[in-house]
């Protein structure tokens, strides 16, 4: 019986590619409007309209717009288009947390924006999953680090040791010497 395949397994983007556009800003895992809005294959603009029509679902913990110093940096870490000239923005940028993302279904009624959300949700889980285990890495390393400096730390020691013992220090004599 062959398998059926669902319409999550024919999109386009694999979940690495969400993954490289998940960014951390202000400590919080994001995606930005210009990139969802390319997977949900909308205009940026449409894709903020809808939002501001519904920004009632949109709390300051699910969106959030960007400063000019964030976008500056963001146009230099990741090669974004210039806000200036010909064809750049002339807004700031919004980022979604993945709450935000979720929402994005509920406010874009679309059959595409339903499955990219699912494919994006399972992107934010996996990055979670992989910061998780890199904690743990990080935990082992540090704990395998303190077990070498206390083994360094003895090993001076046994050295030293072994140092007087082959060279035993000069004691003179009780006594007179006679010349």
């Amino acid at each position: 019986m062959p398998l059926i395949k669902t319409p999550i397994e024919d999109l386009p983007m694999p979940a690495q590619f969400i993954e490289r556009r998940i960014y951390v800003i202000r400590g919080q895992k994001v995606m930005l409007d210009s990139d969802l809005a390319e997977l949900y294959q909308v205009p940026a603009f449409r894709l903020n309209e809808a939002v501001k029509r519904n920004n009632n679902r949109f709390p300051p913990d699910f969106m959030f717009q960007l400063t000019q110093t964030e976008v500056k940096s963001l146009t230099s870490q990741i090669a974004m288009s210039k806000q200036e000239g010909r064809g750049g923005r002339r807004t700031l940028p919004y980022a979604f947390t993945e709450h935000g993302v979720v929402m994005l279904s509920a406010v874009l009624n679309s059959i595409r924006a339903i499955q990219m959300n699912i494919v994006i949700v399972r992107a934010f889980i996996q990055l979670r999953q992989i910061l998780a285990e890199n904690k743990i890495m990080t935990e082992r390393i540090h704990s395998i680090e303190q077990t070498q400096k206390e083994h360094g730390t003895a090993l001076i020691g046994v050295i030293r040791d072994i140092q007087k013992i082959k060279n035993p220090p000069t004691i003179r004599a009780i006594g007179f010497k006679i010349r």
